[in-house]
């Protein structure tokens, strides 16, 4: 097995005897090899300026740009690597172990947003946002909403009208990664003859129709990020820049969005969670404490921190690269492209919603523990571990969040996945049945005579 190198030096960290090499093709391990030396040379120094000034990565983008990765799973033809989710999850991990938190989010949503307009490709979309991505064009994606949170598929504050030549858009997000430094955002809204929270349309906005205010963005990790608010105020754009058909934005969301945002963000937290472990492997190897002539790494307890989180870290990974696979079969390792009505992905969406919340979950554990490996030293911001401490926070509370998924999972083993109601349509009966129990004869009728005049409200001619 060859040594991990770092700057042309033996790698401080863990080698790759700790890295499930035999999950990669050779060349995705050449690719991962290649991203470690740009963290090496340049994109790890970034970090700290991105998190010292709240200065969002371009550099770092762009940087990754010029080696092809900003179009990792773009098909040949478009000028893309042709790579699959997989070294999708390997870049993802390794951005984010190496070299910077912040510029890993961003990528994520970046190739989020490529892959969303790939589903459902045209040459116009391709022209324009495909085949200059090694140019350092960068995208993202705008799902959230102010006045649904963490329930970012179910957009209030949007809608979409027709016109001649094709669309008026109006969006608000409550938080958007890149924004007001992308040169395109992939946003969905309702659709131009809005009839239900699952008739929902993807549109493709140039960065200049975006308003934002990055100077606004403080965060306590990732902070380079600049996840903002936009608006986009019924900017008028043309038929070509619709994604899909209209209506197609729910099934969009399920296979394509949530599949490979949560692939991404499982691989980053992992990333982050190994990359407290390399400082903390350094740090408890070079520290002795000249008293007893022992280092830090000769103390047990240590030895007991650092073993569970690696394998702690290594499950998640594992975990996250099975569902990579499962979704490499169902595509043809990203070579074939569900149609309208047809669901590859989206058929293990529920597997992809667990390894969101476990890499999120152990990597803040994980960080935690680092800490307590590195003591004081680890507590200071010339280690790098504190940046990684505040990072690794964000995984629980980033949509959908911890708590959401969690409960998807219970709910849609307990009720089954019809019980989720993803768009707020299911009558509850029983719920219903039992509020009615508590009124009495008055408030049954007071409650009747409600829902009588509701009904003659919709039914009634309009002007």
């Amino acid at each position: 097995m060859s040594e991990k190198l770092w700057n042309g030096e033996p790698f401080w960290g863990l080698g790759y005897e700790w890295d499930p090499d035999w999950v990669l093709t050779e060349r995705q391990r050449e690719l991962r090899d290649q991203l470690i030396e740009l963290c090496a040379s340049e994109m790890r120094d970034n970090a700290k300026v991105s998190d010292d000034n709240l200065e969002y990565p371009r550099k770092n983008l762009e940087l990754l740009g010029r080696h092809g990765f900003l179009a990792l799973t773009v098909p040949t033809e478009y000028g893309g690597l042709g790579e699959d989710h997989v070294a999708f999850a390997m870049t993802c991990e390794t951005i984010a172990r190496y070299g910077c938190a912040s510029t890993a989010m961003c990528y994520v949503m970046h190739m989020g947003a490529v892959n969303t307009i790939m589903l459902r490709a045209t040459d116009e979309l391709i022209d324009k946002y495909i085949r200059p991505l090694n140019t350092g064009k960068i995208g993202t994606l705008s799902y959230s909403d102010p006045e649904t949170g963490s329930h970012f598929w179910y957009p209030v504050s949007s809608g979409a009208e027709r016109t001649d030549d094709g669309y008026l858009v109006r969006k608000k997000a409550s938080w958007t990664t890149s924004g007001g430094f992308a040169d395109f955002y992939v946003v969905q809204t309702t659709s131009p003859d809005f009839s239900g929270y699952d008739d929902l349309s993807v549109f493709v906005i140039d960065g200049e129709d975006v308003k934002a205010q990055p100077s606004t963005w403080d965060a306590l990790g990732l902070r380079g990020n600049q996840s903002g608010p936009i608006q986009v105020e019924d900017v008028a754009i043309p038929a070509t820049q619709i994604v899909g058909p209209e209506g197609d934005g729910a099934a969009s969301n399920d296979e394509s969005v949530d599949p490979w945002f949560l692939i991404g963000s499982s691989a980053v937290w992992s990333g982050i969670a190994l990359g407290s472990i390399d400082i903390a492997k350094r740090q408890a190897t070079r520290k002795r404490h000249v008293d007893v002539g022992l280092r830090v790494a000769d103390y047990p307890t240590i030895q007991d921190y650092v073993g569970e989180a690696v394998m702690d870290t290594n499950a998640c990974r594992m975990f996250t690269i099975s569902v990579a696979q499962a979704m490499d079969r169902l595509t043809e390792h990203n070579t074939r492209q569900a149609p309208p009505g047809e669901f590859a992905r989206a058929n293990v969406l529920h597997w992809a919603w667990q390894i969101k919340f476990e890499a999120a979950k152990n990597a803040a554990h994980v960080v935690d523990k680092m800490l307590h490996v590195c003591g004081g030293s680890g507590y200071k911001r010339d280690m790098e571990l504190e940046r990684y401490l505040r990072d690794a926070k964000a995984g629980w509370v980033m949509g959908p969040t911890n708590e959401v998924l969690r409960q998807f999972v219970g709910k849609a083993v307990l009720l089954g996945f019809d019980a989720l109601d993803y768009w707020n349509q299911t009558y509850n009966r029983r719920a219903v049945e039992n509020e009615i129990k508590k009124l009495d004869d008055d408030g049954k009728r007071k409650l009747a005579e409600e829902l009588l005049a509701q009904v003659q409200d919709v039914g009634a001619p309009t002007g």
